[in-house]
């Protein structure tokens, strides 16, 4: 698990040079993301996707659950109800039926998911409507004091905004 910290920048200029600085400080490219007004030319940043600014990683998780549960129910009815050979209960149809429904309703759920403005950014829609960019670094829990230190001595323009205890490697 990571740590991810957020800043909030307050031009292109000061949010171009932070990236340079978490460069050199050997962050992965990929571990930085930037989140800026709509429209705005992120030319030089590493633009967040929809990992880190929608409800998908929420949405499928619940999705899974959910339609798993559904899938359990219906499946026990096909297995003990509708047997397909002889007259005993067919466990693998439940199971099956269990599998099927977690994977649609994960599926189904994310494509609703992904058209939702992530919750965890939601107090930064202000200062990012008023033009300033928002900079989220995923960090081994190791990095995250000599980062942060960086760039508040860095960057004394920028606000730190806080830390989110865990990220998933993944994202």
């Amino acid at each position: 698990m990571k740590r991810r910290i957020y800043w909030l920048m307050p031009d292109l200029a000061s949010a171009r040079q932070a990236m340079d600085d978490l460069v050199w400080a050997r962050i992965d490219v990929a571990h930085i993301h930037f989140a800026g007004p709509e429209g705005m030319d992120m030319a030089g940043l590493h633009a967040a996707n929809v990992w880190q600014t929608s409800d998908l990683v929420h949405a499928a998780k619940t999705g899974g659950v959910v339609g798993s549960a559904c899938g359990i129910v219906v499946g026990l009815a096909a297995a003990l109800l509708f047997p397909i050979v002889g007259d005993g209960p067919e466990w693998e149809v439940a199971v099956l039926v269990a599998i099927l429904g977690g994977v649609v309703g994960a599926w189904s759920a994310s494509m609703i998911g992904i058209s939702i403005p992530s919750p965890r950014l939601q107090r930064f829609e202000g200062a990012i409507a008023q033009g300033q960019i928002l900079l989220m670094v995923d960090l081994p829990r190791s990095r995250v004091r000599d980062i942060e230190a960086l760039l508040r001595s860095a960057h004394p323009e920028a606000r730190f905004e806080g830390e989110e205890p865990q990220v998933p490697a993944f994202l």
